[in-house]
């Protein structure tokens, strides 16, 4: 369903991984709403697929047998409403880390690499949190606890003003020293949208419902739209009250 696309290096597997990991990521998250209305139980068995191009799609298995991919995991639509919503969520979060795993050691035997190539791969995409993880905010929790220090009472600003809740998109000079250690304070916070780690020189903005963090571009926050919210809920927060 990729239209024959063949990566056939370690670098070159480890982007498709990536990219289909974001997709994954962005399905189960930032468009949760969208996706859990597509997994309707009365449709057939369905798949939730995620693309090199960090899109995703759920849709019907490949009619052809072998598939050219490995498949995703078939009729997750089915326990949707047998399940709550969170742990259904993580189920499939479950099964599309070892559908992604698949697809990048398919991709692996299928173009020859060796011992050193698969441990060098695996040990590439061990070092991203799994899709579970980010979906559980189990990842977001290991890493505050890997990053506490005595010297901070906790990993993420408790300030009510704007400052507290959004990180600047651009560095002053004269708060250089500030910006260094905020670095320090949340190198190793992950966006809870896409998983990837914290940066500086990025805008970012904190869901004052589950206390997670988000790239502004995940969520479409612009620091100009921030400065006139009074209460940020990310949009798995939002779809949830919504729903209740």
């Amino acid at each position: 369903m990729d239209g024959g696309y063949n990566p056939r290096t370690v670098e070159e597997v480890f982007r498709d991984f990536k990219g289909r990991r974001a997709g994954l990521i962005k399905a189960l998250t930032t468009d949760v709403e969208d996706f859990y209305q597509q997994c309707d139980p009365e449709k057939e068995n369905l798949c939730l697929y995620g693309f090199p191009s960090e899109h995703w799609e759920v849709n019907l298995p490949a009619e052809e047998v072998p598939p050219e991919l490995p498949e995703p995991a078939l009729g997750i639509n089915f326990a949707r409403d047998g399940m709550q919503e969170k742990d259904w969520l993580s189920l499939v979060a479950v099964h599309s880390d070892a559908w992604l795993l698949a697809v990048a050691f398919y991709f692996g035997a299928r173009f020859g690499f060796d011992k050193a190539d698969r441990k060098r791969l695996f040990s590439m995409i061990n070092d991203l949190p799994t899709v579970f993880e980010v979906v559980t905010g189990a990842a977001k929790k290991q890493q505050k606890e890997k990053s506490s220090a005595p010297n901070h009472s906790s990993s993420k600003p408790k300030s009510n003003s704007k400052m507290g809740k959004y990180s600047k998109s651009q560095p002053k000079d004269e708060d250089e020293v500030l910006d260094e250690e905020d670095e320090e304070e949340h190198g190793d916070t992950l966006c809870g949208a896409c998983g990837e780690n914290y940066a500086s020189d990025e805008f970012w903005i904190c869901c004052d419902m589950c206390e997670k963090w988000f790239h502004g571009k995940c969520v479409k926050i612009t620091p100009a739209r921030a400065e006139h919210i009074k209460q940020y809920k990310c949009p798995s927060c939002s779809n949830k009250r919504a729903r209740t």
